[in-house]
């Protein structure tokens, strides 16, 4: 690790990278605490370890999108640089993401070294296709601390025509029971809900959470598919899911509100074991409390998920650019993060890179 960053950081160089985030005021620009224009502090980031994934959800990528040639992707050691940096900056939770993450090569090495290093948490969400017993209780050993596992039906024929992919609904719940083996806490599993296509399976979905001692979460069909279908109609809204489960399943809201949380959650008012979240970006954005940022696989700084604004971090990381300057160039891309994704506006366009390119 270079040695710790001064209090103030420096303007970044216009020598140094091409297109730049515009600088930052004097008073964002110290050490310890990344911040955005609109007064959030930014304490988390997700970090995208490949645009490759061995599925092609529906709501996500076509079965002929091509991936990045892996020249242009991020290399361990520009990681771990970044991981350092990152932490200077004042952020503390770290999830790993992708495409699949599971497909990154040196994803063994990665974990352990951001397990050395004091973050609050650090997590990974996974598709549960490639998972065994050895890799996730090393993973646990090494300061992987949670995990959330996306499986968006229960019905076999289902899986394979929302994910193109061999993988079964009993691989993921076999990863998933594994991952309880392995010691880590209830495992989340979210569940991407599209009217006509799912939505039939929420109150089941409710069943699997109380059954398996599940916190399962159903995220608001967002547009970040790459052949932009969608629709503000194929959206089932929170409020239509909540009802759906209410009929079978009386729930009591949790009253204990994490102040940064992306999802609102329920308990099952009998008592049962099993949580219910709901992430609804479109009928209830959370956005006044987002403290996110996310870095691409090929080291693009995005302040917002729907954002169109992306920033290159990866030219200061192999250009022999200081550690202070990479950490002036995050603090100003931090600053550039919009008040709020606007999906409801009448002006909302969709961005150009899907979720799977864009890292969840």
């Amino acid at each position: 690790m270079q040695p710790a960053m001064s209090t103030a950081l420096p303007v970044l160089r216009p020598d140094l990278v091409g297109p730049q985030a515009p600088p930052a005021p004097d008073h964002a620009r110290q050490a310890g605490h990344l911040l955005d224009s609109h007064g959030r502090r930014i304490q988390d980031v997700r970090l995208s370890l490949t645009d490759r994934c061995n599925f092609r959800c529906v709501y996500c990528m076509e079965p002929g999108d091509r991936f990045l040639p892996k020249m242009e992707l991020l290399d361990l050691n520009e990681y771990i640089r970044l991981v350092d940096v990152l932490r200077a900056l004042g952020i503390r939770t770290i999830r790993l993401t992708g495409g699949e993450p599971t497909l990154y090569p040196q994803l063994d090495q990665l974990i352990d070294a951001i397990g050395r290093r004091d973050f609050d948490d650090l997590a990974m969400t996974t598709n549960g296709s490639l998972l065994d017993l050895d890799q996730l209780e090393s993973w646990r050993r090494n300061g992987l601390r949670r995990l959330t596992f996306s499986l968006d039906t229960l019905r076999e024929k289902r899986m394979a025509s929302i994910t193109r992919s061999r993988t079964s609904v009993a691989d993921v719940i076999h990863a998933i029971n594994l991952a309880k083996v392995a010691g880590y806490p209830r495992p989340k599993v979210n569940a991407v809900i599209i009217r006509g296509i799912n939505d039939d399976e929420v109150a089941d979905f409710a069943q699997f959470a109380r059954d398996e001692d599940l916190d399962v979460r159903f995220i608001e069909f967002m547009p970040l598919d790459s052949n932009r279908a969608w629709n503000r109609s194929h959206v089932v809204d929170a409020d239509e899911m909540i009802a759906a489960i209410q009929q079978r399943f009386p729930l009591q809201p949790e009253t204990e509100i994490t102040p940064h949380s992306t999802s609102m959650n329920w308990t099952f008012a009998d008592g049962a074991p099993g949580r219910i979240g709901m992430i609804a970006p479109v009928s209830r954005p959370f956005c006044g409390a987002c403290n996110r940022l996310r870095i691409t696989a090929e080291g693009r700084v995005r302040p917002c998920l729907f954002s169109h604004d992306e920033w290159d971090i990866r030219t200061l990381l192999r250009n022999n650019s200081s550690d202070a300057d990479v950490a002036a160039a995050i603090v100003d891309m931090a600053w550039t993060k919009q008040a709020g994704h606007g999906i409801g506006k009448a002006d909302f366009s969709q961005p150009a890179r899907t979720m799977s390119a864009i890292g969840g």
